[in-house]
């Protein structure tokens, strides 16, 4: 049954779990930036939790149904509407034959996830069919939504209308975050105090491959560097680059790298984001205020933890 985009929005793009296992030959993981979002959503409509979704950034496509469907929309508050009316976020519901789905104007966070029974059916690329932009892999050949486009949809015999994520359960979508970081050694102390104690804002060069933040110039450890490097003192030969690693090229803006960013390359890294708080970068709308809290790795791991048993409770509520 397949959906006819009349407008793609912002940037929508076909996600999924990721393509992971190639990140070391250069090839991120791409996969929808919020998963929690990405897998409730899936969860709802009775799909797999790694089944193909839409993810839209900060303005949602126009969509015609060209045959009855369930579907359900998680993440930012960018409130769906069928045929003008505006339906439930975090709840599945029916669609039929006809029927248009648009969006209003997003009220906090930054990107929602549209999953519909079945899944978005387009070919599978190194096992996923998740959408890279910058190489041209996956989605709808590589690239963005554009208006014109038609979506196939998989085995929708398993979907589920009716479904509601209890409120406990869902992200608390917010101006004003905190992302905890684990700290690398590159910073000055004053260097590492001021990253640690700014209240940094998100600038609008806020995309899948990186989210860049304003708000303080930082001190970086005295040091010549190497042979090739060039002269800026955040300058290395090359390094790998963990997703949610932090960049501060020159020791101003930092730059949190996320899941369509390249694997490595010749700027220092002053902190990486833990797991945990990815989806909190994810949903981090330009002027978020942000501020970087200093963890352990013993916290770190806990965290995930948190996180892994908040997403199985999200999967056995509809199991």
């Amino acid at each position: 049954m397949p959906i006819e985009v009349r407008t793609p929005g912002l940037s929508t793009t076909v996600q999924d779990a990721g393509r992971n296992g190639y990140y070391d030959v250069g090839i991120p993981p791409s996969g929808a930036l919020d998963q929690f979002s990405f897998a409730a959503a899936n969860h709802l409509v009775g799909n797999p939790a790694s089944a193909a979704v839409l993810e839209c950034a900060y303005l949602g496509p126009e969509l015609r149904f060209t045959e009855p469907a369930v579907i359900a929309v998680t993440g930012a508050q960018l409130p769906p509407r069928i045929n003008g009316a505006e339906r439930p976020l975090w709840e599945s519901f029916e669609v039929d034959a006809g029927d248009v789905l648009d969006f209003g104007f997003v009220a906090a966070g930054a990107r929602a996830y549209v999953a519909v029974a079945g899944g978005i059916d387009v070919p599978p690329v190194l096992g996923s069919r998740s959408t890279h932009a910058v190489g041209g892999l996956g989605g709808v050949e590589g690239r963005p939504l554009a208006a014109g486009d038609v979506l196939a949809i998989g085995d929708a015999r398993r979907g589920a209308a009716g479904r509601v994520l209890p409120a406990e359960l869902r992200p608390v979508l917010s101006k004003d975050v905190e992302v905890r970081v684990v700290m690398d050694h590159i910073l000055a102390p004053a260097g590492r105090e001021n990253f640690l104690t700014t209240t940094w804002t998100l600038t609008p060069v806020a995309d899948r491959v990186g989210f860049r933040y304003s708000g303080s110039e930082l001190e970086l450890v005295e040091r010549t560097p190497p042979f090739g490097a060039g002269q800026d003192p955040s300058n290395i030969v090359d390094a790998p680059y963990p997703i949610g690693s932090i960049q501060v090229p020159g020791g101003v803006e930092p730059i949190i790298l996320h899941r369509d960013a390249v694997s490595g390359g010749g700027y220092m890294m002053v902190a990486t984001v833990i797991s945990g708080d990815l989806d909190v970068v994810a949903q981090s709308a330009p002027n978020t205020r942000t501020r970087f809290v200093e963890v352990g790795l013993d916290e770190a791991l806990d965290a995930r933890r948190a996180y892994r048993a908040r997403a199985r409770r999200v999967a056995d509520l509809f199991s």
